[in-house]
């Protein structure tokens, strides 16, 4: 897959700029080879960087302040994890005609998983439940609300914008009456606890079916549990979700609310990324396919 402009405002980012950021930032790192990483990710571009380092930059604005975000709450959450992490090498600072901060991590062995092909579904589903389960018992007391740790009816309006545009495209009405039965569901009552955010196929990496890392961090913070379930349809087969759920030990409520953050997750990137990045629009059908079916 070549490379993907997906926003207007997104800077070109190719191997000649971050050769050159490498060299003015990080000398004893130049002349090492690099090579831009093929990926269906939206907020940051990625090149490895030797054998074991790779280097992200944000595409576009939105995308800056994660970098920080990331850099600063990794260290506390990853040793707590049961799978690896991203370790950061070096913070690098705008420069050289890039205006953002960006960062160098150490290398991840591993590939992302694909949705309705994976080797070990039931393991994979106690794996990432397992992994769910450790952020959650690191101490929330000070952390930062989660960008997706708010409550599910602030996407209402995005996710009703979304679907105007897909009028004609897919059948909204279908979308429409799952998505008003998940606002429907009942809020977080419970102490905020720390959630990942976007436990997206593209953010797990796998080693034989089995999860060995979670990456990008930009997203975490401390809110409602229930979005780190949405890899119970972004993810995981119709019969591997109830071994994810019971060893989560996800409630009704809990559930309901999930099953809505995968739906807005996926019925808001949809229209935007249709044509510009078919991956996730790809993805996207898939989620929202899943989920219609299970509800029918």
């Amino acid at each position: 897959m070549g490379v993907v402009r997906m926003h207007e405002d997104e800077l070109d980012i190719d191997v000649s700029l971050v050769g050159r950021l490498i060299t003015g930032q990080f000398p004893r790192w130049a002349g090492l080879p690099l090579r831009r990483l093929e990926s269906s990710g939206t907020e940051n571009a990625m090149f490895r960087l030797g054998a074991d380092k790779v280097v992200r930059l944000p595409r576009h604005p939105r995308a800056v302040d994660a970098i920080a975000h990331e850099l600063r709450w990794l260290p506390r959450l990853g040793p707590a994890l049961p799978v690896g992490s991203p370790r950061a090498l070096g913070r690098g600072e705008p420069g050289d005609a890039f205006p953002w901060p960006w960062s160098v991590y150490g290398w991840l062995d591993g590939r992302n998983p694909v949705p309705g092909a994976l080797e070990e579904p039931a393991l994979l589903a106690a794996d990432l439940a397992a992994y769910v389960r450790a952020l959650r018992r690191v101490d929330a007391s000070e952390g930062p609300l989660g960008y997706r740790g708010v409550p599910l009816a602030s996407r209402d309006a995005f996710v009703r914008d979304a679907l105007a545009q897909l009028a004609g495209r897919m059948d909204t009405a279908v979308v429409t009456k799952v998505w008003e039965e998940a606002l429907s569901a009942p809020e977080h009552t419970g102490p905020p606890v720390w959630a990942h955010g976007d436990l997206m196929a593209g953010n797990l990496l796998v080693t034989g079916g089995r999860l060995s890392a979670v990456i990008d961090y930009g997203t975490v913070g401390v809110g409602d549990p229930a979005v780190d379930l949405i890899g119970a349809w972004c993810l995981l087969p119709a019969a591997a979700r109830g071994v994810f759920r019971e060893a989560v030990g996800a409630g009704e409520a809990e559930w309901a609310r999930a099953r809505g953050w995968a739906l807005s997750i996926a019925v808001i990137a949809l229209p935007y990324y249709w044509d510009t990045n078919p991956p996730v629009a790809a993805n996207s059908r898939y989620v929202i396919g899943e989920i219609a079916a299970e509800t029918a």
